[in-house]
């Protein structure tokens, strides 16, 4: 008992799939072992994400009496995004530190302990990086172009290897808890809060959830860029200076072929005519319209999202066991 370090630790993980709940006794069983060996308080938060709560249930009820008056389950009454859902149990948690703890960690419970003690040399935030991305050519594609965005036009400083598994210092989570967003991207809130951070390696490769698709991540990544960075405005920008240079050119063309009868290409034409060149022009013009009135639409989608002010989530019960 000597070694037992005197902290209260909030563990949660988030149920939305078949997968985790058939994980879930392996991962309650370990961190419990760990935890009771390790830590003098602790509690699990678990969120569930819309699965049966009768197959939850089953799961839970044959465990130990000691382990299960340790849980907390929120119901969500209706389904919402990972992060919504982590955000349900960062809200409930009451630990010294609050940990994020995926079920790929499930065998192994000591990285939870090794976390706290990173922190305890003065990180707030510690995470677990990965050292490769286990995903298709075209996830991975987007990936790399999304956190190129993130580094390049905002001041944020994302670890585009970074697992969801992470240990949060008390008064980092009541910062990061502060930032009530409607579009909410948990990376870019750490990051945005501050605080001392540091990771650890692991050789559990980054993956998506079964479940996730390729236009949700799509959906998520648009969100991020047009929430935390200058990306689209810097776009527009560059969508002017570019109208202004072939505005240019087209006016240059057109006082050439009238006092010379030779466009910009060398080529002889009538003066009169032209209609082709113009038809061009107006639907360039056309289209840069369009993409602009497409990317204002991006940010008055945010903003109405905002002003609506909806919960981000509605927890339909609290289950002790």
């Amino acid at each position: 008992m000597s070694n037992v370090r005197h902290s209260f630790i909030s563990v949660i993980a988030v149920l939305q799939s078949q997968g985790h709940i058939r994980t879930l006794e392996s991962w309650l069983t370990g961190l419990y072992a760990e935890l009771s060996a390790q830590f003098s308080d602790f509690e699990f938060i678990l969120v569930n994400n819309h699965c049966a709560i009768a197959d939850i249930d089953e799961v839970i009820r044959p465990l130990p009496e000691d382990l299960r008056k340790n849980i907390f389950m929120l119901n969500l009454s209706t389904p919402v995004s990972r992060d919504n859902a982590l955000l349900a149990g960062l809200d409930r948690a009451n630990g010294d530190y609050t940990a994020i703890f995926d079920f790929d960690f499930a065998a192994q419970p000591q990285v939870l302990t090794q976390l706290w003690e990173r922190s305890q040399q003065g990180f707030d935030i510690v995470y677990l990086r990965a050292r490769e991305r286990h995903l298709p050519f075209a996830q991975r594609l987007l990936y790399r172009i999304f956190y190129y965005i993130l580094k390049r036009y905002s001041q944020l400083r994302i670890d585009p290897w970074a697992h969801h598994t992470r240990l949060i210092s008390r008064r980092a989570l009541n910062s990061l808890l502060r930032l009530r967003e409607n579009s909410r991207y948990l990376k870019a809130n750490y990051a945005l809060v501050g605080y001392q951070t540091d990771a650890l390696p692991t050789e559990v490769p980054l993956h998506t959830e079964p479940e996730t698709t390729f236009g949700e991540q799509f959906r998520t990544a648009l969100v991020a860029v047009t929430s935390f960075t200058t990306f689209l405005r810097s776009m527009l920008l560059w969508i002017f200076l570019f109208s202004v240079v072939v505005a240019g050119i087209a006016v240059f063309n057109a006082v050439k072929v009238k006092l010379t009868n030779i466009d910009i290409f060398g080529d002889r034409v009538e003066s009169l005519s032209g209609w082709a060149f113009l038809v061009v022009l107006m639907s360039v013009f056309f289209a840069i319209t369009c993409l602009n009135l497409y990317i204002m639409s991006i940010y008055l989608s945010n903003i109405y999202s905002e002003i609506k002010n909806r919960p981000l989530y509605i927890i339909e019960s609290v289950k002790r066991y």
